[in-house]
């Protein structure tokens, strides 16, 4: 299907709209537990491109309904974001049902993605594959992926080891496919800016949290706009991996490190592959039980970019002060070049 941009919009030309046939070169980022339809038909008809978490739908069936209803309320291009390593014991039956019903693209995390990118092209849908060095990059780029997703230092959830300004030029280098930078941009000038750097398209999602559409509790929302960058602290506690949460007072109290007791299970051979299905199990249900529930338990996820979430306001105004402050930055960037 062809999308035609609003002609009442600016729009941009980069290899991720041409691709996808949106207005800006920005995906909102899969977010577990807080992307919902509503997030997506929301991005959707506003310019950019919605991705929604397959296992934010706990059945084939919920997600069958969601991707219909997403689909009964725009024509505009939309992904799923599919977990593919043996943790999802879903997986294949997920993108099959993606391939039956039709997205836009896949993005795909923690694993091969080779299953994903073979079955996909046969139906023309783009996969993007979530990387955070050079070495996998080109891995999904030999497999046939059709862009990559740069994982950098700066992302909310679970993030990358390298800052953008590094990530984005050393990808550039290697791969011949399209990379979009994830991590660590809330404004319309840190958009030009990875686009300065090199990046396609950026992968944006911490911004969209506190928004009308975004399914989690008041007290979730309210802390992204009480909260900054400074507040945002790495733990291996939620799934054995380094992931970013909001500093409250429960995670000042709990501490960001695994135990000793956790930390001899994650090192012995024969027990390491149980204790991280442990961990892992145990913080999904402690964010879970965090995002929809008023707790003293607060466990939320979040990115540095909260830092640019002033008020609780519709997705739709979030993409349009991003879309204003990039032709800001833009006007700026001229003046300065004279």
């Amino acid at each position: 299907m062809t999308h035609v941009p609003n002609p009442h919009r600016r729009s941009m030309k980069t290899k991720l709209t041409e691709m996808l046939g949106i207005e800006l070169p920005i995906i909102m980022a899969p977010m577990f537990l807080v992307t919902n339809t509503k997030m997506i038909v929301a991005a959707a008809e506003n310019g950019i491109a919605g991705c929604i978490p397959a296992l934010n739908f706990r059945t084939i069936e919920e997600l069958e309904a969601g991707i219909k209803e997403v689909k009964s309320q725009t024509n505009k291009p939309f992904g799923v974001n599919l977990i593919v390593n043996k943790s999802n014991i879903l997986a294949k039956k997920q993108l099959y049902k993606c391939l039956d019903l039709g997205v836009n693209f896949f993005i795909t995390s923690l694993g091969s993605p080779e299953e994903v990118i073979r079955e996909s092209k046969k139906q023309g849908i783009k996969v993007f594959c979530d990387v955070i060095e050079e070495t996998y990059a080109k891995k999904v780029e030999d497999l046939g992926a059709d862009g990559i997703i740069a994982v950098n230092s700066g992302a909310g959830g679970h993030l990358g080891n390298i800052p953008a300004s590094a990530l984005i030029p050393s990808l550039k280098s290697v791969c011949k496919i399209p990379v979009i930078s994830a991590g660590g941009v809330g404004t319309g000038a840190g958009v030009v800016s990875m686009l300065a750097l090199g990046a396609d398209g950026l992968s944006i999602g911490s911004p969209f949290i506190a928004t009308n559409e975004s399914p989690v509790s008041q007290e979730y929302k309210d802390a992204c706009v009480k909260y900054g960058a400074h507040d945002i602290v790495v733990t291996t506690k939620l799934s054995g991996s380094r992931c970013t949460v909001i500093n409250t007072p429960y995670v000042q109290k709990i501490g960001t490190e695994q135990n000793i007791v956790e930390e001899i299970l994650n090192k012995n051979k024969q027990l390491k592959k149980y204790a991280k299905m442990i961990t892992y199990y145990k913080g999904m249900k402690a964010l879970e039980k965090a995002a929809f529930s008023a707790s003293y338990k607060t466990l939320w996820v979040a990115g540095s970019s909260i830092e640019f979430t002033k008020k609780i306001e519709p997705v739709k105004d979030v993409v349009t002060r991003i879309r204003q402050e990039m032709k800001d930055a833009q006007e700026q960037i001229n003046k300065v070049m004279g």
